[in-house]
Formats: structure tokens, C-alpha cells, sequence
């Protein structure tokens, strides 16, 4: 009988370590679990901080790339045009007389273009002898008969005489600036002769002002007093380049 009763309660206390066993393994696990998950925190955080750092460092690369873009684009764009509009100038003047050397079956690049420039110089040799200014004014006089022509041929002469080296008493004499067209405000024009206003009160000296409105030949004249006017250390031609540079509108 006893042998009997032990052999029940070892039999009954079997059943209860196993499950003391299944505690302990689950316990274990769960244990080994959380400090899995411990450790996967700081990895996370240093691949974060990793991810941030590549990203500051390629805005900073694309900042310097952009920077350095835009000032090899100033840079480069004024020399670009320049070399543009002179090419395409000597172009436009080698086309003049490069027809007749195709027709000749000469074909030397820049050969027109000399041909133009030495037909230019020939002309104005030709124009300053009594013979070439007798046949410009017989030219004239045909052209100032011509309704819609001569209005253009006037007003290119006056610009073509400003910027001549034998001015004229027609030419701009100097560079002026004026008050207008209100207090505080200034226009920039050119001088193209003087009156003498006389009133009761003595004779005071104009000076005619002329102010480009939008293009050098398109503009109004005004009298001013010669003590208003302004004269800047300026000559004609620089002058006609500074109306042509602020007439020019903003892009």
C-alpha cells in the first residue's frame, strides 16, 4: 500500500513540473524577446541620424552646385551674346559683295566682309571732296521729294550727324540733364543749340534740350534756362549709348 501511494504522488507531481518546465522556456523566451527589441532602438536611431546627415549633405552639394551654375551663366552670357551679334555682323556684311564673288566662283570665307568695310572707307574719302558732297546733295534733293522716305532720311541724317566726327550745326553739342517732368525728377537729353529770350526784365539765354521719349529719333525739345541745365562729364557718343542702354526694357 504504501509503495502504492508514492508511486500516485510521483505520478501526480510529474504532471506539475512539466508545466513548471513550460512556464520557465515561455518566461525565458518572452525574457530574450524584449531584450531583442532593447537592442533594435539604438540601431534605428543611428540609421536615422545616418539618413538625416546624407540628406543635409546633398542639399548642401546641390546649394554649391546651383551657386556656382548661375555664375558661370553671368559670366559666360555677355561674352556668348557678344560673340553672337559680332559674328552675325560680319555675316550680314560679308552677304553684301559675297554673292558676286559666288558668281565669279570665288569662295574665300571673309572675303565680302573686307570687300565692305574698304567700300565703306572709299565712300567716305569719296563724300568729303567738293565732287562727293555735290552728288550727296543732288541725292538729297531727289530723296526729299519722296513722301514716306524722306521723313526716315531726315531723322537717320540728325542721329548720323550727332554721332559724326565733322559735327555740324545741326549735331547734339553736349549732353544735358533737366529737370522733368515734375520737382524731383530728371530726364536725360542732349543740346542742340541756344536762343536768347529777351523780356522786361533783361535777356536770358535758353538752351534747346532735346529728351528722347523712346528711341533716339522719336523725342520732344524743350527751352530751358541755362542755369537749370545739368552737364555731366559725358561726350555726345557716350551719351547717345547711355539714352540706348536705359531705353532698353527690362527682361
Amino acid at each position: 500500500m504504501g509503495d502504492e501511494k508514492s508511486a500516485i504522488v510521483m505520478t501526480s507531481r510529474e504532471p506539475d513540473r512539466e508545466a513548471d518546465r513550460e512556464l520557465l522556456i515561455h518566461v525565458a523566451e518572452s525574457g530574450g524577446g524584449g531584450g531583442s527589441h532593447d537592442d533594435s532602438k539604438p540601431s534605428s536611431s543611428s540609421s536615422s541620424h545616418h539618413h538625416s546627415g546624407r540628406e543635409t549633405f546633398s542639399k548642401v552639394i546641390r546649394s554649391w552646385g546651383s551657386k556656382k551654375f548661375m555664375t558661370g551663366c553671368v559670366i559666360l552670357f555677355p561674352i556668348a551674346i557678344t560673340f553672337y551679334v559680332t559674328w552675325w555682323f560680319i555675316h550680314f556684311v560679308d552677304g553684301f559683295f559675297s554673292p558676286i564673288y559666288a558668281q565669279l566662283g570665288i569662295d574665300i570665307f571673309g572675303l565680302g566682309f573686307v570687300t565692305s568695310i574698304t567700300f565703306i572707307f572709299v565712300v567716305g574719302v569719296f563724300m568729303s571732296s567738293w565732287l562727293g558732297a555735290s552728288v550727296l546733295s543732288l541725292g538729297e534733293w531727289f530723296i526729299k521729294r519722296m513722301p514716306f522716305v524722306r521723313h526716315i532720311y531726315n531723322a537717320s541724317k540728325q542721329i548720323g550727324a550727332a554721332i559724326s566726327p565733322d559735327q555740324n550745326t545741326q549735331a547734339f553739342k553736349e549732353v544735358a540733364i533737366i529737370r522733368h517732368p515734375r520737382i524731383g525728377e530728371y530726364a536725360f537729353g542732349f543740346i542742340t543749340s541756344s536762343v536768347t529770350l529777351q523780356n522786361y526784365a533783361g535777356d536770358e539765354e535758353l538752351c534747346c534740350v532735346y529728351v528722347p521719349t523712346n528711341h533716339l529719333y522719336i523725342g520732344d525739345i524743350f527751352l530751358v534756362s541755362t542755369k537749370d541745365v545739368i552737364r555731366p562729364n559725358l561726350s555726345v557718343r557716350e551719351g547717345i549709348g547711355e539714352d540706348s542702354t536705359e531705353s532698353m526694357p527690362d527682361i
